[in-house]
């Protein structure tokens, strides 16, 4: 049985899905490192727990930052190890397809093919995101109608308007998931005076976070460490406070996604104002984003079913049929 492989290579988040079987991995996009010999101790769920919680000698690092490897020699590591946890061994090798942001260079995308093929594939071929997230959304690509995804992920946001197998126009933002963490953590430092940790700033901003105001407005407990004293410190934050924190970062995708649709041809953008939008990746499911988008752009938004899933799924649709999906293929001559 062929074991060819199908990477969605997030900044936040990697999955794998492998041909004829499925979903195999989906894990953070984290490796943990003993920093005096370079080996690596844990990667993925493990390696995320780890995160602000190690001693000296140990570092839990992401090798990617923005969709664009800043780590070429980590990012071998973690490719090599996802290969061998999918069965891949030196008498297997895989062609794999990988997924990356549209925004990436010629220069950036070179590294993600040599480390895919340093890490043991027998050939590399990419598609980027929001192709891939469109076919894992069940879009008619293919078809000469107007569909247009907005993929907001952990370091990129996405906007693309597909037709006839091919992005028409497209807008990306180095804007995800992970800056609003780090808003809401500046948020807290700024008015708080409290410093705290990354995971606690993700765990606040999917428990209460929110992008358009919410009928019941919810409160949260954080705690953290005291900036004048560097002792512990509790602090009850709103959803409003939340939503205030990451403002500039929302209306930077809203942005994108109404700057594609005013490059796009008028014939198109009537089929977007009959289909709607079509918003996925992770951070498409913080809570009232698509109310926002709906009401900013006047036009449906519909979420897809797995946000997170959707790339890898659309990547993996590809590999069940390869020869077929060759000429969405990044590099490959249509």
């Amino acid at each position: 049985m062929s074991r060819d492989l199908a990477i969605d290579l997030g900044t936040a988040n990697t999955l794998v899905y492998q041909r004829q079987k499925g979903i195999l991995f989906a894990e953070p996009t984290v490796l943990a490192l003993n920093k005096e010999t370079g080996a690596v101790l844990a990667m993925g769920e493990e390696a995320w727990q780890m995160i602000g919680r190690t001693p000296g000698y140990i570092v839990a690092v992401r090798p990617l930052r923005s969709g664009a490897i800043s780590d070429f020699d980590i990012t071998e590591k973690l490719l090599r190890l996802i290969m061998q946890r999918s069965g891949v061994n030196r008498f297997s090798r895989p062609r794999v397809l990988v997924c990356v942001p549209s925004a990436l260079t010629e220069v950036e995308r070179r590294a993600v093919e040599e480390a895919t093929l340093s890490a043991g594939a027998r050939s590399c071929y990419l598609i980027e995101e929001p192709m891939a997230a469109a076919i894992g959304a069940g879009l008619p690509v293919h078809e000469p109608t107007g569909n247009l995804v907005v993929d907001v992920g952990g370091g990129t946001s996405e906007v693309a308007l597909i037709s006839l197998g091919g992005i028409v126009t497209n807008t990306a933002v180095r804007l995800g998931g992970f800056d609003l963490d780090a808003a809401i953590q500046n948020y807290v430092r700024r008015e708080y005076a409290m410093a705290i940790g990354e995971r606690t700033s993700e765990r606040i901003k999917i428990s209460i976070g929110s992008a358009f105001p919410r009928a019941k407005e919810d409160k949260a407990e954080l705690r953290g460490r005291d900036l004048a004293t560097g002792l512990p410190k509790n602090v009850v934050i709103t959803s409003e406070e939340i939503r205030e924190a990451i403002n500039e970062q929302i209306r930077g995708i809203l942005t994108a996604t109404i700057e594609c649709i005013g490059q796009s041809p008028p014939d198109l953008v009537q089929d977007v104002l009959t289909n709607g939008i079509t918003l996925t990746g992770g951070g498409g499911m913080l809570s009232g984003l698509d109310m926002l988008l709906s009401q900013e752009a006047e036009v449906p938004v519909h979420v897809t079913q797995q946000p997170l899933e959707s790339v890898v799924m659309g990547a993996g649709r590809c590999l069940e049929s390869f020869d077929e999906a060759k000429s969405i293929f990044l590099g490959v001559k249509r």
